[in-house]
């Protein structure tokens, strides 16, 4: 895999932050877009079956990382992407916030502003390929303490291709369960790595009770029920970034919820298309009946 050179600190890609006016040193709170300072790279990922994905790093700007996440997003025929905002938000704060390094990247066939990764949606068939470029890089970055973040279709993926040796654990964001299947449970539960699900109360797939009953086929698996989340976190970022960043670096505690250094801020509104009611008519791919 190849990355290109690195994008100025600030700079939230692709030219689409704004620098805020306020002075440094004043204590500002962190909105829904604030970006935060960190060196941030856009990467070019290269598959074993010959596509080249999409993605960027964030990482610290002062000091080396001590965690990295690498985020694997929702479903891409329903507007999943390595923006979606959970995982936006993730890589605009936490290398500043948490001292971790953040990986996103388009699974094949999947647009967002960053670009287009090549290939096609496979059903989360091919895209182990993807998930495997994905930890390649952060193992030949020589990044530290590698963790999935797999959220929804993400979550499948990590299951079904992500028990990898250089993975220290995993953090599922609304598992569906809908992919994966009991095997893939099983090879989980037999490498002892931890496993945490969030799963909202209001979720469309699997509410906290289910989801309680099909994760105790990993022993050491975490499930905890989010009161009145839903399945796309909106509203609830700011609960799912600490949940992560507790299991990741909790030496970093309750993240704040303001900033007194640089700070700028980016512009949502090329998402508008990616919204619930934009894919309202659009099937849902997957076993619905499935119990694995």
């Amino acid at each position: 895999m190849t990355s290109s050179a690195e994008t100025p600190a600030e700079t939230a890609g692709q030219g689409s932050a704004q620098s805020a006016d306020q002075a440094e040193g004043t204590a500002r709170p962190i909105r829904a877009n604030s970006v935060l300072p960190a060196r941030r790279t856009p990467l070019a990922l290269e598959t074993a079956d010959g596509l080249t994905l999409v993605g960027e790093v964030a990482q610290p700007l002062d000091r080396a990382p001590t965690a990295t996440l690498v985020c694997v997003h929702p479903l891409p025929t329903h507007g999943g992407m390595m923006d979606s905002h959970i995982y936006r938000k993730a890589a605009y704060r936490l290398p500043a916030l948490a001292g971790l390094a953040v990986v996103r990247f388009n699974t094949r066939g999947t647009r967002s502003v960053q670009g287009v990764s090549e290939g096609e949606f496979d059903g989360g068939s091919a895209e182990r390929f993807d998930v495997a470029a994905a930890l390649e890089y952060a193992e030949f970055a020589d990044l530290p303490r590698i963790w999935l973040v797999g959220w929804s279709f993400g979550s499948d993926l990590v299951l079904m291709h992500g028990c990898d040796p250089e993975v220290e654990g995993a953090i599922l964001l609304s598992p569906s369960l809908r992919f994966s299947r009991p095997e893939h449970l099983a090879l989980w539960a037999d490498s002892g790595k931890p496993l945490t699900a969030l799963v909202p109360e209001f979720d469309d797939y699997l509410r906290p009770a289910e989801a309680r009953e099909r994760f105790a086929a990993v022993p050491q698996a975490e499930v905890i029920g989010i009161d009145g989340g839903k399945h796309l976190w909106v509203g609830d970022a700011e609960r799912i970034l600490d949940e992560i960043v507790a299991r990741v670096a909790p030496e970093v505690g309750p993240l704040p919820t303001t900033w007194t250094g640089p700070m700028e801020y980016a512009d949502a509104s090329a998402y508008a298309d990616r919204t619930v009611a934009a894919f309202a008519d659009v099937p849902v791919p997957g076993d619905l009946t499935s119990e694995g």
